[in-house]
Order: C-alpha cells, then structure tokens, then sequence
C-alpha cells in the first residue's frame, strides 16, 4: 500500500509530548531536546520522502492530469447515527503535502535553533522559573507540531476543527511559556480569547454547513455525492463559508482580530518562528483553500469581501510596522500584513481556470510557502540578536554586521526576500499576487502594490536601524556587553532557510499546484515585476536614506512635526484600546454585571431560600427526634385521642 507509514508523521510527534511531558523532568536538558530534534528530523525526512513520492514517483494521473486525492486511512472516531459521523484520516492533496513541507522544516529548524536559543536565554536572563521549562519547551514543540499536521491532512472538515482547537491550545501554552512573567501570561490570555471568540463562527459556519450539506465532508474529488448535495444547500453556503472564515480571520490575524499577534511576541523567539510566521497562522489561508472550488462556484461575492478585508489589513499592518520599537511587533505586523496578501489573492479570484480568474490561487499558495521560510529566518534572526543583545528594542542595538556577520547576511537575505527583489523568494511568489489583483482591478493591483512598497521600507529601516545605525555597546564599552555572533547549533538553520529563500522562487510551482490541479507555467508579467521593482527599490531607497546614517535626523524630525500620526501609528491606531473600551465597558458594563447581578441575587438567592427553608424546617421539627420513649408516647396518646375525637364527630 502507497504511504503506509504516513500514521508515523503524526504518531512520532505525538509520542514525543506524552515521553517528553510525562518524564522529561527527569531528563537531562540536551537528552529531552535531542530526543525532540531526532524525532522531528524523522518526521521531516518521511514528509520529503512523501512529497517526493506524491509529485514525481506516483505523479499525475495519466487520463485527467491531475494529481490525486490519496486517503492514507478514514477511521471513524464517533458514530451517532448515518448523518452523525465523525472521521478522523489523513488525506494527501497538493497542498496538503506542500504544508507537510513547510512545517516540519521550519519544526525540525526551530527545534535545532532553540538548543542554542534556550542556552542562551537561560545563561544571560534567567528569571526564577525560565530555566526549568526547557524540556516543557520541546514537548509542546512536539504536541503543536502534530496538531498542525493533523489539520493540514484532515479528511473532513470537523477534523480540521479538532486540530484547529488543538493548535490554540498549543500556541495558549507556548506564549505563556514565561509564566512568571506578567505580559507573558496576559498576552496568552489574550490570544486565547481571540482566538476562541473567532472560532465560535468557525464551529457555526461547520453546523450550518453539515446540516444543509448533510457531511462535514468538503472534497469533491473525495466524495462523490458532494457534488450532488451541495446544489441543494446553495442557499446558506455564502453565509456558512463567511462563518467559517471568520474563524481563520482569527487565527491568521485578519483586522479586527489581529490584536492578539503582536502580544504573543511575549513567547519565546523560536515559537514566533513557528507557530505566528509559518505555521499556525497560515491556518486561515489553507481553511479557505481547501473550500476554495466551493468558495468559487457557490459564494463568489464572499469570496472578494475576503480579497477587501485582506486588503485592508495588509494595508494598516504595514503602517503600523513603520513605527515599531520592538524588531519582533514590527516582524509580526509584517507577517499580518504577509498573510493578508495570501487571503487577497484567494479572494481575487473569480474561477478555477489558471488563465482567467483562477492564478490567486497558485499565487497565493507560492506565497505560502516562500514566505514561511524567510519569515521563519527573519524571526530567527532577531532572536539571535535578542539573546546577544538582551532587548527586543531597536533603541538597544545599531552597529551589528561588525559583530554578527552571518546574522547580518541573513537577515539581509530575508529583507530582500520579503522586499520582492529577484531572484529572492518573495519576488516570485509577490509578482504573481499582484498580477491577480491586477486581473481582478487595476486598484486593487495598484493598491497592493503600495503595500509592497511599504513592506520593502519597513523591513529595510529595521535591517540599517539593527545593523547599521548608532553602536549600542561602543557608546559605552566598558559597561556593555561586547556583541558576538550566535553559535553554529543557531546559525546554521539560519543559513539553511536563507539558502531556501534564494532558491525557493525558482521552484516551478505552478507545476505542482494550481486551482484546476493541472500543471501550469508561471509567466511573469513585465509590466507588473518592472512597477513592482521600481515601488520596492523606491521604498529601500527612502529606509536608505532616513534609517542608514548612524544618527537619523529626517526620521526624528518627521515624528516631531507629524506626532499624533507618529503615536497613533506606535499604538497601532488604538484598536487595541477600542477592544478594551467595547469589553470592558459595554460587554463588561452592560452585560455581564446585570447578569453577574441577576445570577447572585435571584439565581443564587432563589437556591439559597431554599437551602435556608429546608434547614429552618429541619431545626423545627428535630425537638421532636428527641430519642425520649416518655415523649414519644405522650405525642402517640395524644394523636390517638385526637384522631379519635375526630372520629366520633364525624
């Protein structure tokens, strides 16, 4: 049977949090954090082993072209009744197998990294508790991971939502992972709560979904008699498939639900890398791919209100990253604003033809993948540089490429990646969004061209801010601790994903994975690369020109004469306070004191009565218990005469 190993890319992690969980206290640090690296280096070599087989041993079907849809295994896990069913498999598509890609590399990456990372933070900044977590730290790198990958391989749409559940929890316990720090806890918190209120849409969206659909099933190629009950639920499948994007909204961070990213940077670096640029917060975009025919054929108008969220949230987030202190918020509104290009170019989508309508798809898809590996590189790089540096506030560094060489390089590497320079990674896939949005409008086109724009001079005033700019430590030397270069055990996946994202966009992906599922051949646009070049250098220029000088004058001044833009925009335009003001004081205030008052005073108060009855009751007739035989036959004679009075009068 082909894949008959795949249950091992989910078991292996699994079995590695219950070992890691349940004994890994009495481990070694370096035993619990080799056995969580060698068990996911074996899951990434049995992923690649299965791309390799899925795309080029078994291949295209002959007769239709099309890759197929392989069902390793579909257990049925709850049974009700014939309509009630629940499955839990693992099913291999094309983009399911590119996920499996993507996340056990940046997994295996990040679980190599943090031996070197976890060292360090253990050495210089330990807080009371910090250093007992490390082999805490590889479990949950082991449950999240097998979390994700349950998602990506769901045969069914409920399954997806078990998983998806799965992985909130993880990331709740990975940015909580400092628990003695106060904004650590908080900003867990935070993001559980966002997350959940957004997924209660998602598990609303599933209902309507499986019960006018009749299956939790959304693949038609998996499922023949989809295809013929979903004509009939056409009625409720805009309304439904809205529902269930609200709920990736919340995971991948769409406005307004974006305000629990940035605050779970509180987590350590490596988790940043994996779980908010690679991984997780993808989940959004894979949840509308994977309904994507469905989203095309029966919700098309829903489908572009997705393109002009994005949009939007593309848009602020890259003005919000202009004006960051803090390299990893400024990183993590880059990777909102990433993850909203990908929803625009699903959402620009108006077919599944690759020619006319349908290139969103792939385009989105490409960017998927190219920016999972250099965004996992630029956070990875800036947890190098925290470790060094001992502060995630660019007010801190300045001066770096003398000291972390390699760092420098990479970093360089990731900027010009994202930035959407050739032949980096980012141009290829970027390119490609922006040709679909041009296809969809000229301003929607036009528009995300700016935000390219904008991304390319956020990222660059981060790279000459960090490396170039005024020495933190030569301002003081004799007080400061001298910056070094990190050591190989995190370097090295540093040059690993900066090597990928030099290759990575010369990969012909639209050979693999495209909206029909046929082989198609990416074509750049002259017009669109050339406009969209000359907007990224325009932008590299102007970080060049503000942010390169040791000392930047212009940038200070510009803050100085525009200071309620320059405040608004550090404070991310205070949507986080409306949040606060909407819960605290209207949901709080309007709602849950009346209710919290209505439970105490009459549910409370009604059961209290009755307990209060119930004993005054008891206190009365316990004299008559007294365990006196004389009372006793005092109350016996004195029934009888009673009741034989009673008697003889009637």
């Amino acid at each position: 049977m082909n894949y008959s190993y795949a249950f091992l890319i989910l078991l292996l992690p699994l079995l590695s949090f219950l070992v890691l969980g349940l004994t890994g206290m009495k481990m070694k640090k370096q035993v619990a954090g080799v056995i969580g690296t060698i068990v996911l280096g074996c899951v990434f070599g049995m992923s690649v082993y299965t791309a390799y087989e899925y795309f080029f041993a078994i291949g295209r079907n002959a007769a239709t072209g099309l890759y197929p849809t392989e069902t390793v295994f579909n257990l049925t896990w709850l049974k009700f009744n014939d309509l009630l069913t629940f499955n839990i498999g693992f099913r291999l598509t094309p983009i399911s197998v590119m996920m499996l890609i993507v996340i056990t590399t940046v997994s295996f990456m990040v679980h190599i990294y943090s031996f070197g990372y976890m060292a360090e933070r253990d050495e210089h900044y330990k807080v009371e508790g910090y250093e007992k977590g490390f082999q805490r730290f590889y479990a949950y790198l082991s449950l999240f991971t097998m979390s994700m990958l349950g998602l990506v391989v769901a045969t069914n749409i409920f399954q997806m939502y078990l998983f998806w559940e799965l992985v909130g929890v993880c990331s709740y316990l990975l940015i909580g992972f400092y628990y003695p720090k106060h904004a650590a806890v908080h900003a867990s918190k935070k993001a559980f709560i966002v997350t959940r209120f957004a997924d209660l849409f998602f598990l609303i969206g599933i209902l309507f979904y499986s019960f006018y659909v009749g299956t939790f099933n959304y693949d038609q190629t998996a499922d023949a008699t989809l295809a013929s009950t979903l004509p009939g639920a056409a009625f409720i499948l805009p309304t439904a498939l809205f529902l269930m994007f609200i709920g990736g909204a919340g995971k991948s961070a769409m406005f307004p639900l974006h305000i629990w990213l940035p605050d779970a940077m509180e987590g350590p670096t490596p988790v940043s890398a994996l779980i908010h640029a690679a991984t997780m917060v993808v989940a959004g975009v894979y949840q509308v791919a994977s309904l994507f025919p469905i989203w095309v054929q029966y919700a098309p108008n829903a489908l572009h209100w997705v393109a002009y969220i994005a949009a939007f949230t593309a848009f602020y987030a890259a003005a919000v990253a202009c004006c960051q202190r803090d390299i990893k918020r400024g990183l993590a509104f880059s990777t909102i604003s990433q993850i909203a290009y990908m929803l625009v170019a699903l959402g620009v989508c108006t077919a599944i033809d690759n020619h006319e309508g349908g290139l969103g798809y792939m385009a989105g898809m490409f960017h998927l993948f190219t920016h999972a590996m250099f965004k996992a590189l630029l956070f990875l790089c800036s947890g190098a540089i925290i470790v060094i540096i001992g502060s995630n506030f660019k007010e801190y560094m300045g001066g770096l490429h003398k000291y972390m060489p390699i760092t420098n390089i990479c970093f360089l590497i990731g900027c010009l990646a994202i930035a959407g320079i050739p032949p980096f990674a980012g141009f290829f896939s970027k390119d490609e969004i922006i040709t679909a949005c041009f296809q969809f409008s000229p301003f929607m086109g036009y528009f995300m061209t700016l935000v390219a724009g904008m991304t390319a001079f956020y990222m660059f005033r981060l790279y000459y801010v960090i490396f170039w700019g005024q020495s933190y430590y030569e301002l003081d030397p004799e007080n400061r601790r001298k910056p070094q270069e990190v050591p190989f055990v995190m370097w090295g996946p540093l040059v690993f994903l900066a090597a990928i994202s030099c290759v990575a966009g010369l990969i012909p992906f639209g050979h693999f994975i495209s909206a029909t599922g046929q082989s198609y051949d990416i074509h750049i646009n002259a017009q669109v690369a050339t406009t969209s070049i000359i907007v990224a250098i325009i932008g590299i220029a102007l970080a060049t020109y503000m942010y390169a000088p040791k000392k930047t004058p212009l940038a200070d001044t510009l803050a100085k004469k525009l200071p309620r833009l320059h405040k608004a925009a550090l404070n991310r335009f205070y949507i986080d306070d409306a949040w606060q003001f909407f819960t605290h004081q209207i949901v709080f205030g309007l709602f849950s004191k009346p209710i919290a008052w209505f439970d105490r005073h009459v549910i409370d108060g009604a059961m209290n009565f009755m307990a209060w009855s119930t004993q005054e009751a008891g206190e009365s007739i316990r004299p008559w218990q007294s365990g006196d035989v004389r009372q006793y036959a005092v109350w016996f004679i004195t029934g009888s005469v009673a009741i034989s009075l009673i008697l003889l009068c009637l």
